[in-house]
């Protein structure tokens, strides 16, 4: 009986390290869940060890995912995804990644840009 605890015990550690051993986001720019005021050129991801993205959408509200061309084709920790003139709103950045040992990883972050300030209100004329 303790043969079985010890050897369960085991295989959890080691299915464990083999989920830590996948490369995961460790952050982004924009932030998961930031508000912008500018519309950014490119969306950062930066992983836990080099990857590839291998898909990669873009989603407005609830619009239609529109596939993001032109990813790079080498591994590197930090990823620039191209996104172009982006209106107010929120979007949706999707993608799946493979890492270096060969596990595909999906994830997705979400972020709004705001809408373009109108400026202080001018005082009426007399």
């Amino acid at each position: 009986m303790q043969l079985i605890k010890v050897m369960g015990a085991f295989i959890l550690a080691l299915a464990a390290s083999v989920a830590l051993a996948h490369a995961h986001l460790q952050k982004s720019v924009p932030a998961n869940g930031a508000t912008v005021d500018a519309a950014p050129a490119s969306v950062v991801l930066t992983f836990s060890e080099p990857a590839k993205l291998t898909a990669c959408w873009l989603q407005k509200g609830d619009g239609p995912k529109e596939k993001i061309a032109g990813l790079g084709t080498t591994a590197a920790r930090e990823i620039s995804v191209p996104v172009s003139q982006l209106q107010p709103g929120r979007y949706v950045l999707s993608w799946r990644a493979v890492g270096d040992d060969g596990h595909v990883v999906p994830g997705q972050i979400q972020f709004t840009v705001a809408a373009a300030s109108k400026g202080a209100p001018q005082p009426a004329a007399h």
